[in-house]
């Protein structure tokens, strides 16, 4: 394993990971960490920074959502002052990953990831302290975030958090309607997985967030494309089956923090209101699917937030990165005051 020079500049390294897929053939997926060489810079929207932690605190490890790649430079710079060392990974048929003959974001079964975000957190333990502080976060967005949640309920112990950020657990209305795009696809699936499904495009989303359009991120087009990537009906089933999952719960017994927008703003033409709020999801339906992860929930909507609440406007992703600081200090510390036993005054 070497790394190299990674694409967001000299503070970030990546490295390639090969697995073999069930037929013999390699994926690859590539893991990222930021390594800062210079002080820390202020978060947005609030220009100061915050308390940095002795370092040693543990890792995080990102996964993107569909149809993108990690670039957000702020967030691994807000998890570096808390103490944490960051890493990502850009999955197969992903991001860093795409080449021409790669079949964007396809999966059968989103069980397909474990091998490599297995392959990850070994790296990730390796170069880490190694002493009983050490501890690691899994934080997914959107389709990374079911994908986190049902890797961390099949690797039970591995991870210590779950940190999600508008995680796709449910599809819109209720799940009344999954189960009949269940019946739908299933047949399909069976015969023609990698179907594509006509469906209209909508690059709301993208053009919230892009500096080419109403956004503030540089965007690279040949990883993150305008219109996410073609709907094909095995991908579609393996999502439903997800969700089917998450509703029959999960039962995490780690500490587990989800964000969403606080609004959601669905339709087929763009509205000013999709610029502060989620315009993929319906965050009523996730926010309630969020109540069967685990014993130990803690729901926070951003009002003002998008798709991603860390992509957010400044001001609103300032108050989305507070908040993320308040949880980690009441749950991820290791300087927390012990409990007290029963009968104790």
């Amino acid at each position: 394993m070497e790394w190299s020079s990674d694409i967001l500049g000299a503070d970030f390294q990546s490295c390639t990971l090969e697995t073999q897929e069930p037929g013999g053939s390699l994926r690859r997926a590539t893991l990222v960490r930021y390594r800062p060489a210079g002080p820390a810079t202020p978060l947005a929207g609030n220009g100061r920074n915050h308390e940095r932690h002795d370092a040693g605190q543990g890792a995080v490890l990102f996964l993107h959502g569909w149809s993108d790649y990690f670039f957000n430079v702020e967030l691994a710079q807000f998890w570096a002052r808390q103490g944490y060392d960051f890493y990502a990974l850009d999955m197969h048929n992903h991001g860093r990953n795409l080449e021409a003959d790669s079949i964007g974001g396809y999966v059968a079964d989103l069980a397909d990831y474990d091998t490599e975000i297995n392959s990850a957190l070994r790296i990730i333990r390796a170069v880490g302290s190694g002493g009983s502080r050490e501890s690691v976060a899994l934080m997914g967005h959107s389709t990374g975030g079911l994908v986190a949640a049902l890797w961390a309920q099949r690797h039970r112990g591995v991870v210590q958090y779950l940190i999600l950020d508008s995680p796709w657990l449910e599809m819109h209305g209720s799940s009344i309607g999954r189960r009949a795009a269940q019946a739908m696809v299933a047949p399909l699936a069976r015969l023609r997985p990698e179907m594509v499904l006509r469906l209209p495009e909508r690059g709301f989303y993208y053009r919230s967030i892009s500096v080419t359009a109403e956004g503030e991120w540089q965007l690279d087009e040949r990883y993150r494309p305008p219109f996410a990537f073609p709907v094909r009906v095995g991908w579609l089933k393996a999502v439903l089956a997800g969700h089917g999952q998450v509703a029959r719960g999960l039962g995490l017994d780690i500490p587990v923090l989800v964000f969403i927008s606080g609004a959601s703003a669905n339709g087929m033409v763009w509205q000013e209101s999709m610029r502060r709020s989620d315009a993929v999801l319906d965050v009523d339906v996730i926010g309630a699917r969020a109540m069967t992860l685990g014993r130990s929930v803690t729901l926070e909507r951003i009002d003002g937030g998008l798709h991603d609440v860390f992509l957010s406007a400044p001001d609103v992703r300032a108050d989305a990165y507070a908040r993320l600081a308040r949880w980690i200090k009441g749950y991820m510390s290791d300087d927390l005051p012990q409990a007290v036993e029963s009968g104790d005054e």
